[in-house]
């Protein structure tokens, strides 16, 4: 075969490359790219036995690939898992001087259980970034958010069509936007009085406290008024107050909404304040040192602001303030507020304003909860996306605050424990270490059952009483969903459901139950509106009024 190949280079004419023809050039060129399959059999593999190999190797490629990257997965969470565990450590072993529980011998801790829970046990911020602020990079993932822009897009035309049909203009009013926030100086006034107070009060109650605790002869019971003195002002200065305003001034529901949250957002970090620094100073008279661990007032003025409800002296920073992001978060709130506006104009009031005149059945009950899936299912992703995700990076943007992680992966939930810890991480983080871990510090480890249900029991209390004020009527609907059916699917789909039927299962469970909560409320706000009770009694208050509305038109 060498001899046939020198021969038939030896015969070749010099020319015959430029001046043959097509076909020959062809020919010449295919078997110069074809020169690495040359077999020392007969001197050419087959091209489509090439492309064959070449495909089924990449077939073979793409049926490792899952296996691989869910290989390299595991072991990168474990390893993360593994410094951030040595960090922690570190941290508390750090921290002995001022926490002396922070060591793991029995001793130590026994010693110190009057004090506080182990510090090891407190969350530990680092720099990280939101999660979709990392997947809106991938261009599959962001052609969904502009599949939701595109559907906002058609809302508006279509209110914009049917108005101008109806009215014969355009309407460009958004009354329901006006008298959701209406009375809005009101707001903006009781917001003030309410920062103000827990800015002043309980930092300078602490003060006051730590000054003297070292000193003083009677110290658990200037201790106790102390503590007296904090509590009447969480529960009649930040509690009853702000209530009392959104009553008595009528405010609309959006307004309520503003006041009740920011005092439950205030109420919880002066707790939170409170809870890590009194441990502090209680250690450090313990110590008899001649210092007293109280924060600077400038630090703890961050923390009110910062999108955390977890109190830390210094948290990590970023070097600068990017506003180009701050403004587009802003935005992205504001186009929620609209992209909400036209939902329940098109989806909710529709169908709602007239249904207290039809009479009740399950089949209209039915259909009312399917019907209702659709705009509850959108108004859960705008709640998600404007506050948790925008509002939240908004500010962590203008306080330079790093740790970015308000909330997992919770679509990706194959359980309802998992959601619930993945879905409002901010909230979670305090419920889990003030709530939970407490009442286990306090009660031990035994009662983990009891302990998970005095947090759901909280959280449920928490949502119901925000829902009643804002809305002016009681119709535990929330709190049935969460103590009842929340509680079973906790227990029933927990962490050992790991298919993905089990995150089928959850996302149908969760649509349903926001088809559940949009249905019975416009209703129940319906029948408020279409019947009024002229001298209610407290039946009648606790008593859901669209279980009566029917008859009486």
């Amino acid at each position: 075969m060498v001899g046939e190949d020198y021969t038939s280079v030896r015969h070749r004419q010099p020319g015959s490359t430029a001046h043959g023809t097509p076909e020959k050039n062809e020919m010449q060129k295919r078997s110069e790219a074809e020169k690495p399959f040359q077999n020392s059999s007969n001197g050419w593999v087959d091209v489509d036995h090439g492309i064959t190999k070449k495909m089924q190797l990449i077939a073979e490629a793409e049926e490792l690939k899952p296996a691989f990257m869910k290989e390299v997965d595991s072991h990168f969470t474990e390893l993360v898992n593994h410094l951030i565990a040595k960090a922690v450590l570190l941290e508390s072993s750090t921290a002995t001087s001022t926490f002396p529980a922070a060591t793991c011998s029995e001793r130590d801790l026994h010693k110190t259980k009057g004090l506080r829970a182990p510090p090891e046990h407190g969350k530990l911020f680092t720099a990280r970034r939101s999660l979709l602020d990392e997947l809106f990079e991938v261009n599959h993932i962001r052609t969904i958010y502009h599949m939701f822009i595109a559907l906002l897009i058609l809302f508006i035309l279509s209110t914009l069509v049917v108005d101008f049909i109806d009215e014969g203009r355009l309407v460009l009013e958004f009354d329901l936007l006006v008298f959701a926030f209406g009375k809005f100086p009101v707001v903006i006034s009781t917001w003030l009085c309410m920062f103000l107070s827990t800015f002043i009060l309980p930092y300078g109650l602490f003060l006051q406290w730590a000054q003297g605790h070292g000193c003083s002869s009677h110290r658990k019971i200037r201790s106790l008024l102390f503590g007296t003195l904090f509590m009447l002002f969480q529960t009649i200065g930040l509690g009853l107050g702000p209530t009392y305003v959104a009553v008595s001034y009528s405010l609309p529901p959006a307004s309520r909404f503003v006041i009740i949250l920011e005092q439950v957002r205030l109420i919880m970090k002066a707790y939170s304040f409170i809870r890590e620094n009194v441990p502090r100073v209680l250690a450090s008279a313990k110590e008899k040192s001649s210092t007293i661990p109280v924060p600077q007032v400038t630090q703890y003025l961050y923390f009110l602001f910062a999108p955390t409800l977890i109190y830390r002296d210094n948290y990590p920073r970023n070097p600068m303030i990017r506003w180009g992001y701050v403004a587009t978060k802003f935005a992205q709130v504001i186009g929620s507020l609209f992209y909400a506006y036209y939902i329940f104009v098109r989806l909710c009031i529709p169908p709602f304003r007239n249904i207290s005149q039809e009479p009740f059945n399950l089949r209209g009950l039915v259909l009312c909860i399917f019907n209702s899936i659709l705009p509850g299912v959108l108004i859960l992703f705008l709640v998600f996306f404007a506050f948790l995700h925008c509002w939240l990076n908004a500010f962590a943007e203008m306080l330079r605050f790093a740790d970015r992680m308000f909330y997992k992966d919770w679509w990706n939930s194959t359980s309802y424990a998992n959601y619930y810890r993945t879905w409002n991480v901010v909230v979670h983080d305090w419920l889990y270490y003030y709530a939970y871990r407490d009442f286990l510090w306090f009660f031990g480890k035994k009662f983990k059952a009891a302990a998970m249900l005095s947090v759901f029991a909280v959280s449920a209390a928490v949502h119901e009483y925000v829902l009643v004020v804002c809305f002016g009527y009681f119709y535990p609907v929330l709190f049935c969903l969460f103590m009842c059916f929340g509680m079973i699917f906790n227990f029933i789909l927990n962490d050992r459901r790991k298919g993905p039927i089990w995150n089928v299962i959850m996302w149908t469970s969760l649509f349903l139950g926001q088809g559940v909560i949009i249905c019975l409320y416009s209703q129940e706000w319906y029948a408020h509106q279409y019947c009024p009770l002229k001298n209610p009694t407290f039946l009648d208050y606790v008593k859901p009024r669209s279980w009566d509305c029917h008859i009486q038109i």
